[in-house]
């Protein structure tokens, strides 16, 4: 039996969508519709072909050495045709004139899969589609979803339309099983699903899926919507579950190309698997011109199957990569640089690059991360307890600690728990004056008070000078504040930063991480390990209350050091 691997749906993935369904010039024609023009006002040479079934067998011939410009150079080398078509289009076995036309004879079943079709649909108007909306700017009951809703279809159409260096397809399924997830996927059944997807607790009616809830959409651009920290807690879950499925050999996380660099890292550090994760983005979306998501995927295979990520024991020795234009990165230090197949950079200044994979060529590894990852992790959902100490304030304005439950009785995370980090951005001539002022870090001080009414666990990332993460001096006030009313600071070098942030004795270092990855480390960490001891008065701490939090910023910064 192949291998099975587990191919997760994140929001936003340009990777299985599809450029909007246009109808094509030939229903156009039919239905007396205008037609696609250029730019001289003459109707569009082609149609765009999409995949599609047949309702139906068909007979269709096809013209012999029309496959290549070059066939009929070396038409010695070839069987004779099935048939010849005279000038009426009539078929026979033997040639009636010079003129007639060699032809294969072929049998198209609807179980041969997709073909490549015209695009026949109009709206239910009689007008043709134009774009994604049945307007512009329509509400989303009069929008089409581009997205797929798993990668089902994807996997589908690569495997039935792609072929390889070897000139062959089936480049997926001849080579592995797969497993269709909807983490949190890019496009939803808003017409209800599969009882054994979402029902009415009560009713045991199938319900329909919720934009920005249940699915996370970019498109129709109107339309985007974001995940939110409880969609964090949910797809955390359901890679954990599938990941621990003793048939799996591997997981491959699909997301949208800004922001699945993130989302790895954060299953590198939660997920407490032995196996290998794998994230995917595409800079183009799935069918149109140089699209490099389908590519990705195959790769990902490759690489799964390849073991080369493997120790002595069997054991994931890499940890979470991403795989984009046949370079494997660490999912620590790879980050999104441009709008570009190849736009993927190594971040940090020390690596990030970590093999190759070419075509035919094998997957190879150059050199291995040293940092905690998956099964190593100190900070996966083996690690994390079922509650810890978050801070609120109390109706009297003091600051209290407070039970957080983190996991169920199931080790699943919940939803509820999932902490509230906020980045701070530093830049030069950002002051409203020089007396040193905190009231005018209304931003922060605003954010601080919001965190101790409705978010224990919480903290904050500087990104601050390079590469040493330094804010100006009221920034560092306000901060240095927080963490003394339990919310720890991470400090962090600007944008792709070269150097390392250091420790301080109320703040953790974060290394030669970004900012975005340096968050979503503190917010395992906050999982892990709650707040930080509070001060009775957080602008006037004691000197115990300072060593206190010494001492627990201390075991964050073990976690900084070595993640």
């Amino acid at each position: 039996m192949k291998p099975k691997i587990a191919i997760f749906s994140g929001p936003t993935a340009t990777i299985h969508n599809s450029e909007p369904l246009v109808t094509s010039n030939k229903a156009r024609a039919h239905y007396g519709l205008p037609l696609l023009r250029d730019e001289d006002g003459d109707p569009l040479r082609f149609d765009v072909l999409r995949p599609q079934r047949l309702a139906a067998p068909v007979k269709v011939y096809i013209e012999q050495f029309s496959a290549h410009p070059l066939e009929q150079d070396a038409c010695e080398l070839y069987a004779p045709p099935d048939g010849y078509l005279d000038g009426s289009g009539i078929f026979h076995r033997q040639p009636q004139s010079p003129q007639d036309k060699p032809v294969y004879e072929v049998i198209l079943q609807p179980e041969d899969g997709l073909y490549p079709l015209p695009y026949m649909a109009r709206q239910a108007n009689g007008s043709a589609w134009e774009d994604d909306c049945a307007y512009a700017g329509a509400p989303p009951e009069h929008s089409r979803q581009p997205f797929y809703p798993d990668a089902s279809r994807i996997v589908e159409e690569i495997d039935r339309l792609g072929y390889g260096h070897a000139g062959i397809g089936s480049l997926l399924s001849s080579r592995a099983r797969f497993a269709y997830y909807r983490a949190a996927p890019p496009g939803g059944y808003k017409k209800g699903l599969p009882a054994q997807q979402r029902t009415d607790v009560g009713t045991g009616d199938i319900l329909p899926e919720r934009m920005g809830q249940d699915f996370f959409p970019y498109r129709p651009r109107h339309l985007a919507q974001e995940p939110s920290l409880a969609t964090l807690a949910h797809l955390t879950n359901v890679v954990a579950e599938a990941m621990a499925d003793p048939e799996c050999a591997g997981g491959i996380w699909l997301e949208g190309s800004p922001s699945t660099e993130e989302t790895t890292y954060w299953l590198n550090l939660l997920i407490d698997t032995t196996l290998p994760i794998v994230g995917n983005a595409s800079q183009r979306p799935h069918g149109a011109v140089s699209n490099d998501g389908d590519r990705n995927i195959i790769d990902s295979v490759t690489y799964i199957l390849s073991k080369i990520w493997a120790d002595e024991t069997g054991k994931d020795q890499v940890g979470g990569v991403m795989i984009q234009e046949e370079q494997i990165f660490a999912a620590r230090d790879v980050q999104k640089g441009d709008a570009r197949p190849g736009g993927y950079v190594a971040t940090g200044g020390h690596g990030g690059i970590i093999g190759t994979i070419g075509d035919p060529d094998p997957a190879t590894l150059t050199y291995l991360p040293n940092k905690r990852h998956t099964h190593t992790s100190l900070v996966n959902l083996s690690h994390i307890p079922l509650s810890v100490l978050g801070t609120k304030k109390d109706l009297s304005g003091q600051l209290v600690p407070l039970p957080i439950a983190v996991k169920d009785e199931a080790g699943k995370l919940l939803a509820t728990a999932i902490p509230k980090v906020t980045l701070a951005k530093y830049s030069r001539y950002q002051l409203d004056s020089t007396d040193d002022d905190i009231a005018g870090e209304v931003e922060l001080m605003a954010r601080l008070e919001k965190n101790l009414q409705d978010f224990p666990l919480a903290g904050f990332v500087v990104e601050g000078k390079s590469p040493y993460g330094r804010g100006n001096e009221t920034m560092e006030a306000v901060l240095e504040q927080a963490a003394h009313c339990g919310m720890p600071v991470v400090k962090v070098g600007r944008g792709n930063a070269d150097g390392f942030a250091t420790s301080g004795s109320w703040w953790i270092g974060g290394s030669n991480l970004t900012a975005t990855k340096a968050r979503l480390l503190l917010m395992a960490c906050l999982l892990r390990f709650g707040s930080l001891p509070v001060a009775q008065n957080p602008t006037a701490p004691t000197p115990a209350e300072t060593a206190a939090l010494k001492q627990k910023v201390a075991i964050y910064q073990e976690i900084f050091n070595s993640h």
